[in-house]
């Protein structure tokens, strides 16, 4: 596909939410050896801050429903009005059934609504708008519900320095509907996937199901970083001469798609990998610093597929008119697009506290064994 062009869709809300535990880096300084000069380092360079982890038996599927509802209780918008419902996540409660049936259970919406997931890290919630505009720009839906969920925390132990103190957890929703007015709005896609061993979770699909035989295996390198064949793992290296070249041939091909300019663009929201990254991408490009901000990857850490729209509801003031979106990570995978953003709902990021409902792991396991056995 690579670029593409849509002339009668918005989105017409947005808003995110974050669990209300709280990580901060400088109460991690065992995992520097105690070395101060070397974590204020790493923060300065790298602007690690804070980040949102769920607490256990909250998940990506809770965050969104959390996030669903608060879209619904702050507009005008019906539950009854969604034709489709789009989930985009790395860390779905099941392998099946889909996050999205679940929740349009839960979320009461109508069954005539169309609902299916997306599963493909940190691109891919721009590749899911790109799915959300193609469905109403085609006719097939009037008013589509994208959600964007990760909870990476549950993805990697937190002895292994080398990946989980850059990611945080939260989930995203998007209105995205038809609208009479001629609204451009523009996209470019890709993939590298010769490179996907780059950043892998590979144990827990149908290649290595977790079984016995690696219940107990626990590797530890040089570092003392700690891993699981189940645990996510970054080739920092790779990942980085990745960012360098995709970020800003991305970011310029999405402008001479569109024939915008920088000085055009009002706001440019980019993957918040980290902030190293974040500001050499941004001066190859030539982007002012008022253009762009670091500060959300300082508060929330990279949020995975949702990241790119952390930073438009971490701007409010600034993320609003034409703006330009930047993402890239897992498979090695991107997207960009130059978006209007006018007359929507921004409701910024809020916390999602978990209910008093929540099963334990325990409980849960009980539960599905009393459904086998024929106790539930």
């Amino acid at each position: 596909m690579g670029f593409s062009k849509f002339s009668h869709v918005k989105i017409s809300a947005i808003a995110g939410v974050v669990p209300e535990k709280v990580i901060n880096i400088d109460d991690e300084i065992q995992y520097y050896n105690n070395d101060i000069k070397k974590l204020e380092r790493n923060k300065k360079i790298l602007g690690f801050g804070t980040r949102h982890v769920v607490p256990e038996g909250v998940t990506s599927d809770d965050l969104c429903e959390g996030v669903a509802n608060r879209i619904f209780n702050e507009t005008n918008i019906k539950r009854n009005e969604i034709d489709v419902l789009i989930v985009v996540s790395t860390t779905n409660d099941y392998t099946y059934p889909s996050s999205a049936c679940r929740l349009q259970g839960k979320l009461e919406f109508s069954e005539n609504c169309t609902c299916f997931d997306m599963n493909g890290g940190c691109s891919y919630g721009m590749h899911g708008l790109l799915n959300a505009y193609s469905l109403v720009e085609s006719g097939v839906a009037k008013k589509v519900l994208l959600l964007i969920s990760d909870t990476p925390s549950t993805c990697s132990d937190i002895r292994n320095r080398k990946d989980v103190m850059l990611f945080g957890d939260s989930a995203v929703g998007i209105i995205v509907e038809y609208t009479e007015q001629e609204t451009p709005s523009y996209f470019y896609t890709g993939a590298c996937g010769k490179s996907w061993e780059s950043i892998v979770k590979p144990a827990g699909g149908a290649k290595i199901p977790i079984k016995k035989d690696i219940i107990d295996l626990e590797l530890i390198n040089k570092d003392g970083d700690v891993w699981h064949l189940w645990d996510s793992m970054l080739q920092g290296m790779d990942i980085f001469k990745f960012t360098m070249t995709c970020g800003p041939e991305s970011i310029q091909k999405i402008l001479d798609y569109s024939k915008f300019n920088i000085e055009d663009i009002n706001f440019f929201a980019i993957h918040q990998a980290n902030k190293q990254i974040l500001q050499t991408i941004c001066k190859k490009v030539g982007i002012p610093e008022e253009k762009y901000s670091t500060e959300t990857f300082t508060k929330y850490a990279n949020c995975g597929s949702s990241s790119v729209f952390t930073v438009i509801l971490d701007n409010i003031n600034k993320a609003k008119d034409t703006i330009l979106l930047s993402s890239f990570g897992i498979g090695l995978a991107w997207a960009a697009a130059v978006i209007k953003f006018n007359d929507f709902y921004n409701g910024g990021i809020s916390i999602y506290k978990k209910t008093e409902n929540v099963l334990s792991r325990q409980e849960l396991i009980q539960y599905w064994i009393d459904k086998f056995t024929g106790e539930k």
